[in-house]
């Protein structure tokens, strides 16, 4: 599925236009992108966390040459599954 089916999908259930759900699904993936990028953790009960991990500074190889490189550290965005989502996709 992607963003344009999710958007009819929305639209479709919650009986309004695809314009105005468009506007409702962006606001909420930006609101959620600033929270996490700003460090907090969103927790939407039934569905899943994101929040920010960091990654340690790591070795790694060039695929090419072969040659060991030094990966630095970062941030990165992470999801984590509700129960009610696990239990969903298990069944």
């Amino acid at each position: 599925m992607n963003k344009g089916e999710l958007l009819d999908t929305v639209a479709e259930k919650a009986g309004v236009s695809k314009k105005v759900a468009d506007a409702v699904v962006s606001a909420t993936i930006e609101s959620i992108m600033e929270a996490v990028s700003s460090g907090d953790k969103v927790t939407l009960v039934g569905f899943g966390s994101f929040e920010p991990r960091d990654r340690k500074q790591r070795e790694g190889r060039n695929p090419k040459t072969g040659e060991t490189m030094t990966i630095p550290a970062t941030t990165v965005p992470a999801f984590s599954a509700g129960k009610a989502f696990k239990e969903k996709v298990a069944a």
